[in-house]
């Protein structure tokens, strides 16, 4: 099933404000104002959409105040398959400073679901199950919402043969890792590196043992864990197994039991970090329903969220221009064995 569905149980309108050299109690002088219809959920969907992959979008949408939602889904061929809520969506500020290429959020309170409205989101996502097709599950709940709202959707997903992608944190993912049943966990994880460790309960004294618990949820049942580690990019395991099926695929030693890469940030123009996360993920995604060899998830995400930062919402650049930025990206591949400790690095790769 080449269909993405992506859920976003929190969504927000986001309100970008870009001001030079932002300086705090002081009068600033805007240079732009830009609302997009966002959340973790809705930025993947846009970013897939963009790349020319048929996208669902469904959630919890405040029926007050959607036009921004209702014109990026029909200008981007999304379906909207959202739960309408009582109530105006939630709206994020995000002040953008261009001169230092940092961003300020300020995120407002949401509009609170019932139980009914839960309900229906959770018979919305099984009517949209299919063997095969990838769900994304993104982003934070709203208050109200049980913290085990993405275990719960992750079961009812695996049993109608459906794979789930989970981007989320706090206690939600806590909460999905802590699962012991393989069926409640996610087929794909992407926190970053706190992220995972406030999941886990415990801090990483290296990247060796990132990579151990990368590879001790692997082992778990989770199919691909990859990890952004902002400045330096992200990281991706997998079973050798997951890793080698593709013929151009780069060899795996016998001896290894899981695979990894690690994938260098490009330098690029930044417009808004906003959304470059959700980029990354679209790009996972996208690479998973092309059957891409392992390593070139990592350069296709890394390529994803290149292409985000140089513009504010959540759209991506022409396809010529991702494979080129793709191309551009740095993958150093390894192995590990069985033990989660041994790890064999192999050559760069830059295709």
């Amino acid at each position: 099933m080449n269909t993405v569905v992506t859920v976003t149980p929190n969504p927000a309108l986001d309100q970008t404000v870009c001001v030079e050299n932002l300086a705090l109690g002081e009068v600033n002088l805007a240079a732009s104002l830009e609302f997009n219809a966002g959340g973790k959920g809705v930025n993947v969907a846009g970013c897939l959409a963009d790349y020319g992959i048929e996208t669902i979008a469904t959630g919890l949408l405040g029926s007050e105040d959607a036009s921004a939602f209702d014109a990026m889904f029909a200008e981007k061929k999304i379906v909207d398959r959202f739960v309408r809520i009582a109530g105006r969506p939630r709206i994020n500020v995000k002040l953008v400073d261009t001169a230092r290429h940092q961003t300020t959020d300020l995120n407002l309170a949401t509009s609170l679901p019932g139980a009914a409205d839960v309900e229906a989101l959770q018979a919305r996502i099984v009517e949209l199950a299919a063997p095969g097709r990838w769900f994304v599950l993104a982003g934070s709940l709203p208050p109200g919402v049980e913290v085990s709202f993405y275990r719960r959707v992750t079961r009812a997903l695996h049993a109608a043969g459906a794979r789930v992608a989970l981007d989320t944190s706090g206690a939600p993912l806590a909460d999905a890792l802590a699962a012991s049943d393989a069926d409640d966990l996610p087929d794909l994880i992407k926190p970053n590196r706190a992220e995972l460790e406030a999941a886990l309960g415990r801090a990483f004294v290296d990247e060796d043992a990132l990579v151990q618990a990368a590879c001790e949820l692997v082992e778990r049942g989770i199919g691909y864990v990859v990890v952004s580690l902002g400045e330096r990019g992200a990281l991706g395991i997998t079973r050798a197994s997951n890793a080698s099926h593709a013929s151009n695929a780069s060899p795996t030693p016998n001896t290894a039991k899981y695979a990894g890469w690690h994938a260098a940030p490009l330098r690029v123009p930044v417009a808004s970090t906003v959304g470059a996360g959700d980029a990354l993920v679209a790009g996972l995604i996208a690479s998973l329903v092309e059957a891409r060899p392992w390593q070139e998830l990592g350069q296709r995400a890394t390529a994803f969220a290149a292409g985000k930062l140089a513009r504010v919402g959540p759209h991506l650049p022409d396809r010529p221009t991702l494979d080129a930025l793709a191309a551009q990206v740095q993958v150093v591949t390894f192995s590990v064995a069985a033990d989660a400790r041994h790890v064999t690095p192999h050559q760069a790769v830059a295709t």
